[in-house]
């Protein structure tokens, strides 16, 4: 119920206001996003992936995206 009262708010903001809202939201987001990347990089979560890249490196595999 909380969530649908917000919107009904949200949508009723002048157009500055929502243009605000949302830059706090992304940056929100990205802040979120920033702090679990950390999180996994502490925990060695994302330790495969440097393994990997690593021995393509070795084995001249790695491509360009």
């Amino acid at each position: 119920m909380r969530v649908k009262e917000l919107q009904i708010e949200i949508e009723q903001l002048p157009a500055e206001e929502f243009a605000q809202l949302r830059r706090w939201f992304i940056e929100k987001d990205w802040d979120q996003w920033d702090q679990q990347l950390e999180a996994d990089v502490a925990s060695g979560r994302l330790d495969i992936l440097l393994e990997e890249a690593k021995q393509a490196k070795e084995q001249n595999s790695l491509e360009n995206l």
